[in-house]
């Protein structure tokens, strides 16, 4: 938002909106979650039953989480995963048609592969503990890129490489291939992380080579701070959610100079923090490239979060604000809009137990926003940031439209 904007610029749909929503194709990994209901705080301990309540069984990863969510948000959306020809895959496809018919169209069924599975275990004031199966997500690679579901999309994102072994292999071989495929068809292409296991073959993959490959071909790149700290700072693994500003310039530059267009670090409850890269970078971003060049150019803003009555549990909610990010992104909506859109999308997604049972349509989301949704106070700490006072976002001592 330039200074002496109105805050009613947030919401508004633009002429791009208008004239027809761009299409978007989600890939990678997709599994089926299993949420146990814990009421009541306990510690996992050998040799002890614990009683829990009904579970809820919904899709996971970045295919579900973000895909599904997009199609949520009304963004047309394909989807490509690969499965199991076993029963949790018939759960999968069955989940994704209740969201949408043909949703599950874009599932491989492979016979002889396990479907991906977790195990989400949400002990009330404890952090998430996830007991994970890969399955046929280890298979998936560049040869399962569909080229004609490409065709007519504007945006492809690809989630989780760290638990999709074909990915990671060869320094990333596979997915660079991937991206490769996906420029070649000038889309605009996001990538999302999730955490490798520091004592599995994905934390030991060379996860520094790996970006410097890929990310020159990708353009959005929206990473938890710690799974950024894993890869480019191991000695400050862990201290994600507590890093200031100081070590956010430093990653962002380090992405920004691997080539990526639009990098973001997701800081939980803290917000989220964006950085761009020039005009000239973001015009080379394909099909989905900003109509408003000068509001996404050369920018620096951190995004604070929205209040919820409660939370209930936080799987799935990066895919969410990732989610909202990309669908105002698509409707050609400010970087300031986008950011707020992201936010408000994770803090509807934190108030139930799965990924998208909190998730509301696009107005809806809207019509919260522009009700005064109340954001969680937040203070960058560092020298030169000036927070808006019709927005509450905060501006980096060089954003061009500080006020």
């Amino acid at each position: 938002m330039r200074a002496g904007e109105s805050q009613e610029r947030y919401g508004k749909t633009t002429p791009t909106a208008k004239s027809g929503m761009k299409r978007a194709v989600v890939a990678g990994h997709i599994c089926l979650d299993v949420i146990p209901e814990i009421d009541h705080p306990f510690e996992l301990a050998p040799g002890r039953l614990f009683e829990v309540g009904p579970p809820v069984l919904g899709t996971g990863g970045a295919v579900s989480n973000t895909g599904v969510a997009l199609h949520i948000l009304g963004v047309p959306t394909t989807l490509m995963g690969k499965i199991g020809d076993d029963a949790f895959g018939d759960s999968v496809q069955a989940i994704l048609r209740r969201y949408g018919p043909g949703l599950d169209t874009g599932m491989m069924r492979t016979s002889g592969e396990v479907t991906s599975y977790t195990i989400v275990v949400n002990i009330p004031g404890v952090d998430r503990i996830f007991l994970h199966c890969p399955g046929a997500n280890h298979r998936f690679g560049a040869a399962d890129i569909v080229a004609d579901k490409l065709a007519g999309a504007s945006l492809f994102h690809f989630g989780y490489p760290p638990l999709m072994a074909r990915t990671y292999a060869n320094d990333g071989a596979e997915l660079v291939e991937i991206y490769r495929r996906v420029k070649a068809a000038s889309l605009t292409a996001s990538l999302d992380m999730v955490m490798p296991d520091p004592s599995g073959p994905s934390g030991k993959a060379d996860w520094q080579t790996i970006f410097r490959r890929v990310l020159p071909l990708v353009d959005i790149f929206l990473p938890s701070a710690d799974e950024l700290l894993y890869v480019l700072d191991r000695p400050s693994f862990g201290q994600g959610d507590r890093i200031g500003t100081e070590k956010l310039r430093m990653l962002s530059d380090q992405l920004l100079a691997m080539g990526v267009a639009i990098a973001g670090v997701k800081l939980g409850a803290r917000g989220l923090y964006i950085r761009t890269a020039s005009a000239e970078r973001l015009q080379r971003m394909g099909a989905a490239v900003p109509g408003d060049l000068d509001n996404w150019a050369g920018r620096e803003l951190w995004f604070p979060v929205y209040e919820i009555a409660r939370l209930v549990g936080t799987t799935g909610a990066g895919d969410a604000t990732i989610a909202g990010f990309i669908a105002a992104f698509l409707r050609g909506e400010t970087l300031e809009a986008a950011g707020c859109f992201a936010n408000a999308v994770g803090a509807c997604n934190v108030q139930t137990a799965d990924a998208l049972g909190g998730l509301k349509s696009w107005d809806e989301t809207m019509g919260l926003l522009k009700g005064g949704w109340r954001q969680v106070k937040l203070d960058p700490g560092g020298s030169g940031w000036r927070r808006h006072p019709a927005t509450g976002i905060w501006h980096g001592a060089d954003d061009p439209f500080a006020v």
